[in-house]
């Protein structure tokens, strides 16, 4: 399975023709945010819960006389809170910038597209990288290629719709795997991709 990184180069956006993203597009991302949503419901319970428990025992202990050394204890369930907070930031983040970035331009180019190899600056789990150039080959966009298997160094001239979070959408009108073909199911349920234990 192969994935694009943000992109490592970014030039001359604003001459490019661009497009908002179409409500079904929105849709596509706004669906795999509410999976996402569905997801951090336990780490948000749990931050209240641990959260509920650091201020029960921390009014407990100035109210109670017999309870002061409760306090000695609230620092862990605190601990607790601040780990789920952090949890639940990570489940999200992701999703909700991906969101956000639907109300940017999808930009639209003539040029063409290229793969090549990782080079010294490539992450250890980078396969290469993929731009889209404009026509006289310098570098409108490029982002880095997560995979297992290197991409050959290639050049194809291509009609593109691309945008800078994502990546490629279309190459020549044809979908290009980004955003999936069809509506996703609700909650974005079933569409991580199983693979054959065998």
């Amino acid at each position: 399975m192969s994935q694009m990184r943000t992109p490592r180069f970014v030039r001359n956006s604003r001459h490019l023709a661009h497009r908002a993203w179409t409500e079904r597009e929105r849709r596509i991302v706004w669906r795999g945010l509410s999976g996402r949503l569905a997801i951090a419901i336990e780490p948000f319970l749990g931050m209240f819960f641990m959260g509920f428990l650091t201020w029960g025992i921390v009014w407990r202990s100035e109210h109670v006389a017999s309870d002061r050394d409760l306090i000695k204890i609230a620092w862990i369930f605190g601990i607790g809170a601040i780990a789920f907070a952090a949890y639940f930031v990570a489940v999200l983040i992701a999703p909700f910038i991906a969101y956000l970035q639907t109300f940017k331009p999808i930009f639209i180019l003539d040029g063409y597209v290229r793969y090549r190899g990782p080079d010294e600056r490539s992450s250890e789990e980078s396969s290469g990288y993929v731009a889209a150039l404009f026509e006289d080959r310098s570098v409108a966009c490029e982002w880095e290629f997560l995979g297992s298997k290197n991409l050959e160094p290639a050049m194809i001239p291509a009609h593109l719709e691309f945008s800078r979070y994502a990546g490629i959408h279309r190459i020549d009108g044809v979908p290009t795997g980004v955003l999936p073909d069809g509506e996703l199911p609700l909650l974005a349920i079933g569409i991580a991709p199983r693979r054959d234990r065998n």
